[in-house]
């Protein structure tokens, strides 16, 4: 039998960076304590969500992956508990800059940097004005299994998910930042958010693991609701809309396998006829 023990944590973040760093590495050490092996803190969590408006000033605190306080601090902890964590930053390269996660080894390593594919634009989640679309192609990473990561909107799209299953991800990542839409207050997405994710699940037989964050940031209320579901869908552990602190699961990658080729869904698949997938619309 094969398993691996995976955390998310959930949490609110402020303006200052040095305590959001000092508190995600509280539920990092807390995560480690319980046993995961792979820990997933949220998207961004450096500092406040800043993508809800449109400032150039807030170009200055992007850094390059070998100098971001946020991966450097992760590497540390990484190294002294003997765990994964896929840390998410806002990267400079050169004059570019990107939505960008470090995977992030058990010997303190970057393994290697995924740069987020899918990049929204809309009221209050303004990336497109920050994030160039990245340019990495999707990922999957050795560790305790192999570990297929998306960042937030990559989790809307099915084709990510099957990307990474037919790389050969054993369990899928998300760190995430949504809430509300400051534009329709009456729009709550967090079912459908946990419902994609868990189709994702479901239609590739494969765990997922997804973080979000909690607590207003000015007009912007993150709903948390942070959870892990197994191979078949079923949520194995979950936070609610404001609950600070840590998720884990141990799973059974050898029963996963199983669940897979039982399904038939790869057997199955007729990549000769998904052309038009792939074709401008």
């Amino acid at each position: 039998m094969t398993e691996i023990t995976v955390a998310a944590l959930q949490l609110a973040f402020s303006a200052d960076m040095d305590a959001n760093i000092a508190n995600v590495s509280r539920l990092v050490r807390e995560a480690a304590a319980k046993g995961a092996q792979v820990i997933l803190p949220p998207e961004l969590f450096e500092g406040e969500y800043f993508c809800r408006i449109e400032d150039e000033g807030l170009f200055a605190n992007a850094k390059p992956t070998a100098e971001h306080p946020a991966v450097l601090a992760m590497q540390s902890l990484a190294s002294e508990l003997n765990v994964s964590i896929p840390a998410s930053f806002f990267e400079a390269d050169g004059p570019h800059h990107y939505n960008s996660l470090a995977m992030i080894g058990p010997d303190g390593q970057v393994q290697g940097v995924y740069r987020k594919s899918h990049i929204p634009d809309g009221p209050g989640y303004e990336e497109k004005f920050y994030f160039r679309p990245g340019n990495t192609g999707f990922k999957v990473w050795d560790g305790p299994a192999k570990l297929g990561v998306g960042i937030c909107w990559d989790q809307w799209y099915p084709e990510t998910a099957r990307a990474m299953m037919l790389m050969g991800a054993q369990v899928l990542f998300y760190p995430t930042a949504i809430g509300s839409e400051p534009h329709d207050t009456s729009l709550d997405t967090a079912r459908l958010w946990r419902r994609a994710m868990v189709g994702h699940a479901v239609s590739n037989v494969v765990p997922v693991v997804a973080a979000n964050r909690i607590g207003t940031e000015h007009d912007q209320t993150f709903y948390g609701t942070s959870f892990i579901c197994d191979e078949r869908g079923d949520i194995v552990a979950e936070l609610g809309r404001d609950e600070e602190g840590v998720i884990t699961a141990t799973l059974d990658l050898d029963r996963v396998k199983r669940h897979r080729a039982a399904f038939g869904f790869f057997r199955d698949r007729r990549p000769e006829l998904y052309g038009r997938l792939t074709a401008d619309i």
